[in-house]
């Protein structure tokens, strides 16, 4: 009966319009926009990846081998269920031109290549044509940065190894560039038959095979993975297939899109702020009517009821225009979109990413206008005639406690289970509450001492007016640190993480670094290789090791995945090496070197963090499979190897037997002066043209690059949190216009011109502001701090550049909130205001 009553109370009072919640619309709104617009973003490139897996992939099916081509059962195998098969070989090597050297990464690709899609060139003419012969030399095609770098336009000559090669056109587009993964260098396509008499492809040199197939329509993926595996796993297959054309960029997408909603809930945590703050002044400014209410007999459940379907039945109409928003924004946008993402999307509308975000709003919605429409309950009516909320007790009814709590765990337990990142989750959602708890204290301690301040103030009274006013209950204080200093500390870690990651892959490393990474060094060639630079006094260092690559496929003889599940060193091929004698500055954590002439079975030194993490012990076996054939030895020790420098390290070695008769090559480290550089790499590029040199600098500015785009993508998720707190602190402002307009009544009565009383606004915004920028900036600091440190793994300090930018950006977000409503204040008429008061 009680809430039929409240929905008949509850609808009256809606037909007073939405006056008091346009913060709360705007807020949900806001926030569940960011998070549809994300999961839409996500859920169309998803399904573009899927549309075009095939076009993506180049074929239904790819079959990828590591440092080999496939055998004659492979080979078998494939003509069998395929109805054609391309072979494409990758690798990296130098494009030269006179003095000129870029590296670049070869696509070399037979008759059949794509077998999907199609090579777009300049000038428009046939793959064919461009990579047949012309003027008696085979034909190439790059990239136009490449071709920029070198001075090369199409017709002109460079030579790859010692073959001289044709630039017949300029690669625009290849249709399966998504599936490469990431590049070092631009990319050049030929003719695998134009490498003959090259020296590129010499036994040992680092290169990898893709063989694509077509299949007969209604081929069952599933199972022909199965066969493959079952088949060819243990021989180093990697499969994949047009359900996932892309995985590398299927996988970031989601990592990304999981981050960036994380980052959305974090924006409506701020705007739940602005919700909580909205409807307690609402439920204020209804004093006289729940009083009303209550005198004539209204029980405690009716009222509550009466704003809680009210509150609820707005908070939806916010939902439901977020979703709207979050819908077609990416719809209205996606030619932009498009433009700017390296694979395709389909956009359309996805209606699990809106209702995903629709129960976050809703969830957020419950939890924070729970507590303020809880609070009613225990007013009574004669305190609700002299304050609203202040009279009441400090903490709400246990059940609503309950209820409160409830919510709350509900919505984490969703956005783990939806974004798939519980460890994340649990992160964000700890920091938010630190900083939250942080965050209130400092609003607290901020009206302690602005009261205690207001007092010894003395002498300067646009100061202590400013104190005083922010040490009052109408002044919003509390939703203004909390709103503003929730949205700045998000913006701050993300800030702090972003500069801390880049300065790990880019600040730190010049001082450490070596210049150049030389591979596929040939045995042969090594002797003179280490002479050259051994006698040229501008090199301070060379570390030079044997180089193989092998998947690790069976931990004491269990397949490896089941025993130390999707670890990162499992996930594809990785460096494999020998030594007799214990490199110099190996430092052994457990167990013992081989001895330099030891030729027993075979032993294995492993990288002592990774054994950690994988679970492995001394006297454990391990099976690697290097070209195709399985070399299976023991765990004699773990050593320290630290990535961090960017020089040679590698997570497995082994005893010089066990990798005898092996072809492999060398690869090799330099230390040189800068102004050396460029000689060194004339000298050995002139003598041995199959050697690769990749400069360590152009390496880290490419990574830095992606990272790029990544810290714009979260910039964007913190920027649409700090407008979030923004809107919060329009609305704290407005609520106390009518408080500001009183005071600014008494206070032109009392004297005070117009500018001292315009002054004393903007004195206390910039007092709010540069707490909430402090507090926001300690609470960021130690968010980048954890995540640098405990997910990331990088060293930490502070970058001061951003910080400063915090604490500025929030005394200006409080000054233009602040006097965006010091006019009216500030004009009124004070015979009119007080006569009003009478």
């Amino acid at each position: 009966m009680s809430l039929a009553i409240a929905a008949r109370f509850a609808r009256r009072e809606l037909r007073g319009g939405l006056q008091g919640f346009r913060i709360l619309l705007a807020c949900l709104a806001l926030g569940v926009a960011a998070i549809a617009a994300v999961g839409t973003v996500r859920a169309s490139i998803e399904a573009g990846l899927v549309r075009e897996g095939a076009a993506l992939l180049g074929g239904d099916a790819e079959l990828d081998f590591t440092y080999r081509f496939a055998n004659d059962d492979e080979r078998a195998w494939m003509a069998g269920v395929a109805s054609d098969v391309s072979e494409i070989v990758d690798f990296r090597s130098m494009a030269v031109v006179g003095e000129e050297r870029g590296l670049t990464q070869i696509k070399a690709v037979d008759d059949l290549y794509p077998l999907v899609g199609t090579v777009a060139l300049v000038p428009d003419m046939p793959l064919e044509k461009a990579l047949g012969t012309i003027d008696g030399r085979p034909g190439a095609v790059m990239e136009q940065v490449l071709a920029d770098r070198l001075g090369l336009s199409p017709g002109d000559t460079f030579a790859l190894g010692t073959k001289d090669f044709t630039l017949s056109a300029i690669l625009e587009r290849e249709p399966d560039s998504a599936a490469g993964g990431f590049a070092l260098g631009p990319r050049t396509i030929l003719r695998t038959t134009s490498l003959k008499g090259s020296s590129l492809l010499e036994p040992g040199t680092l290169f990898s095979t893709r063989y694509r197939l077509t299949l007969p329509p209604g081929t069952d993926l599933a199972a022909l993975e199965d066969d493959a595996r079952a088949r060819f796993e243990n021989n180093g297959l990697r499969w994949t297939d047009a359900r996932n054309g892309a995985p590398g960029v299927s996988e970031f997408v989601d990592r990304l899109g999981a981050f960036l909603v994380l980052v959305g809930l974090s924006g409506l945590a701020v705007g739940g702020v602005g919700v909580s703050s909205a409807v307690r002044s609402y439920i204020a400014g209804k004093t006289s009517v729940i009083a009303t209410l209550r005198t004539l007999g209204a029980e405690r459940n009716t009222i509550f009821q009466t704003y809680f379907l009210q509150v609820g039945a707005l908070s939806l109409l916010g939902i439901a225009i977020g979703v709207a928003l979050g819908a077609l924004a990416p719809l209205l946008l996606a030619p932009l979109i498009e433009a700017r993402l390296p694979v395709p999307a389909a956009f359309r509308i996805y209606p699990g990413p809106l209702a995903e975000a629709a129960v976050y709003g809703l969830l957020t919605a419950f939890v924070f206008t729970l507590w303020p429409l809880a609070r009613t309950e225990d007013i009574r009516a004669a305190t609700l005639f002299r304050d609203a909320i202040s009279a009441g007790p400090a903490f709400p009814a246990p059940k609503y406690l309950a209820l409160t709590i409830a919510g709350l765990a509900l919505l984490l337990t969703l956005a783990g289970w939806f974004s798939g990142t519980w460890w994340l989750t649990l992160w964000t959602a700890g920091g938010i509450t630190g900083a939250l708890l942080l965050l209130a204290g400092a609003a607290v301690l901020i009206r302690i001492l602005s009261r205690r301040g207001s007092r010894i103030s003395r002498g300067r009274p646009t100061l202590r007016w400013a104190l005083a006013a922010i040490s009052g209950p109408r002044e919003g204080a509390t939703s203004v640190v909390l709103a503003l200093g929730l949205g700045l500390s998000v913006l701050a870690a993300v800030g702090q993480i972003d500069g801390n990651l880049r300065s790990a892959i880019t600040g730190n490393l010049p001082d450490v670094a070596p210049s150049y990474f030389f591979v596929d060094i040939q045995k042969d060639q090594i002797a003179g290789y280490t002479e050259r630079l051994e006698s040229d006094p501008a090199v301070s260092r060379i570390q030079s090791a044997p180089m193989l690559r092998g998947i690790i496929t069976r931990i004491n003889d269990i397949p490896a995945r089941e025993v130390a599940g999707d670890h990162w060193v499992l996930q594809g091929d990785r460096g494999v090496t020998y030594s007799g004698l214990m490199p110099d500055g190996t430092r052994i954590t457990e167990g013992a070197w081989w001895d330099a002439d030891y030729s027993g079975p075979p032993l294995i030194s492993f990288a002592a963090e990774e054994a950690g993490e994988m679970g492995l012990a001394i006297g454990d076996t391990l099976t690697v499979n290097i070209l195709g054939r399985d070399i299976t030895g023991k765990i004699s020790s773990f050593r320290e190897v630290d990535f961090s420098t960017a020089g040679i390290g590698f997570i497995l070695a082994m005893n010089p037997g066990a990798l005898a008769g092996a072809p492999h090559s060398f690869i090799s480290t330099v230390y040189a002066e800068e102004d050396a550089e460029a000689q060194i790499l004339r000298d050995l590029a002139g003598r041995y043209p199959n050697i690769t040199a990749i400069r360590v600098r152009d390496a880290i500015d490419r990574v830095a690059d992606v990272l790029s785009g990544l810290a714009a993508a979260t910039s964007y998720g913190a920027a649409a949190t700090l407008l979030t707190g923004f809107l919060v602190l329009i609305g704290a402002a407005a609520s106390g216009t009518g408080a500001r307009v009183f005071e600014a009544a008494v206070l032109r009565t009392l004297g005070a011109d117009r500018r001292t009383i315009l002054l004393s606004f903007a004195l206390r915004s910039i007092i709010l502001g540069f707490a909430a920028g402090i507090v926001a900036l300690g609470a960021g600091i130690a968010g980048g701090w954890a995540v640098s440190r405990y997910i990331m793994d990088t060293e930490y300090h502070v970058i001061w550049g951003s910080a400063l930018w915090i604490v500025s950006g929030g005394i200006t977000a409080t000054l233009l909130a602040g006097l965006l409503f010091a006019a009216r204040p500030v004009n009124t008429r004070p015979a009119r205001v007080l006569r009003a008061r009478e």
